[in-house]
């Protein structure tokens, strides 16, 4: 090896193990920040509940490995025809036009593929669908640039939460543009059920710790739930376009122990141990039927 060689393997060397150091720290981060964006991250927030989790099997363990497998197998056959059909190593080309088994298996790869990745993201549907029996009903209403949240089994007290300003938010040592005011607070380890509507636009609430992202559309109640497993605070955003404002309607869950949230209603001026707010009775074709015959 010459002299000059050595002080460039040697800088290669440091610029690799920096690489490493970056990374390390960087999943580290990743492992601390609950409920968060992480500088320099690039997966999936951690989760803060089941839900979550399987939507992060169904991204890393599922969609990906099939994504990645697809993409060389595609540049594979790329490279091959490159260099095995080029005009020098093929200067007389084939004259066919069909080829039976071929056109058969890229038909029939296709779509075993979407059937295998069907089985798991219907099985999520399904999960998201399927809401346990909810300990308390939030109702959240999506307004430019604002949000309203009102607990109807807790009273029926409401409030807006409206995101801090930047020199509040480095005061309370809160993430600018995702720290609020009056942040939703919910009990841990209960199923919450999230009703959710516009009043002017279409907006949308979002919070990638809970896997939650449903449409507040007016005139129109969506509904969602999650159960958070650890306390903390887990931060989203607006997810619809909804005006020049749109970056600034941050959403804070908190996340508490059930006794601090049965202060925090009291402060509010709400009620303990209230009924809880009946579900909304779905809506399907063989009930409108039904309402209609019924008018005669």
């Amino acid at each position: 090896m010459s002299e000059g060689a050595k002080p460039r393997t040697s800088v290669m060397q440091r610029a690799g193990f920096a690489l490493l150091a970056a990374f390390v720290a960087t999943s580290a981060r990743a492992d601390q920040l609950l409920g968060q964006p992480t500088p320099g991250g690039y997966d999936l927030q951690p989760a803060g509940d089941a839900l979550k989790r399987q939507v992060i099997f169904f991204h890393n363990d599922i969609l990906m490995p099939i994504i990645v497998g697809i993409s060389l197998f595609v540049l594979g056959l790329l490279i091959y025809v490159v260099i095995r059909f080029n005009k020098h190593a093929n200067p007389t080309p084939a004259q066919f036009t069909h080829n039976t088994t071929i056109e058969v298996a890229w038909t029939a790869a296709p779509v075993l593929i979407l059937m295998f990745i069907a089985i798991f993201s219907f099985r999520l549907l399904y999960a998201y669908h399927d809401m346990p029996k909810p300990d308390l009903t939030v109702k959240v209403t999506g307004n430019q640039w604002y949000w309203s949240y009102a607990y109807p089994d807790q009273g029926g007290f409401n409030f807006d939460s409206n995101m801090l300003p930047e020199d509040k938010a480095k005061a309370a040592n809160v993430p600018y543009r995702l720290a609020v005011d009056n942040p939703m607070v919910v009990p841990v380890g209960k199923v919450v059920r999230v009703l959710v509507t516009g009043a002017d636009v279409i907006h949308d609430f979002a919070n990638p710790a809970f896997g939650l992202k449903t449409d507040a559309v007016p005139g129109k109640v969506n509904e969602t739930w999650f159960k958070a497993e650890k306390a903390g605070v887990y931060y989203g955003q607006c997810s619809e376009l909804c005006g020049v404002n749109h970056a600034f309607m941050p959403i804070e869950i908190d996340v508490v122990a059930p006794d601090k949230f049965n202060a925090w209603v009291g402060a509010h001026g709400g009620k303990l141990n209230a009924t809880p707010a009946p579900a909304p009775a779905p809506t399907t074709a063989s009930t409108t039927v039904a309402k209609i015959s019924s008018r005669g």
